[in-house]
């Protein structure tokens, strides 16, 4: 996991603002299909939104920690029941501020 200054923290929100979820977490939780599709969603996007299905704040987010632990990503933004994670690629994509 990636420390991201405030800088780089306020430029993923921004680029995250227009982007859908990609994935959902539904009623079963973090099953190993949904943390499958994380990391593809991941690999081919660098900075994804995940819909959390969960109505408890503190689920959402444990599940942005264990999301984030489990496959080397960093927690951008948890608002409401969207998850927003960055993990750099091998050939980053998105530029961030130093």
């Amino acid at each position: 996991m990636i420390t991201l200054t405030p800088a780089q923290r306020q430029h993923l929100k921004g680029l995250a603002h227009t982007l859908s979820p990609v994935v959902i977490i539904g009623e079963k939780g973090l099953s190993e299909a949904v943390m499958k599709e994380i990391d593809r969603a991941l690999k081919a996007h660098e900075l994804i939104k995940i819909k959390a299905g969960s109505d408890d704040k503190e689920t959402r987010a444990r599940w942005q920690e264990e999301i984030c632990s489990a496959i080397d990503a960093t927690p951008v933004q948890l608002i409401g029941k969207v998850l927003v994670i960055y993990r750099p690629a091998e050939k980053p994509a998105i530029q961030l501020p130093r």
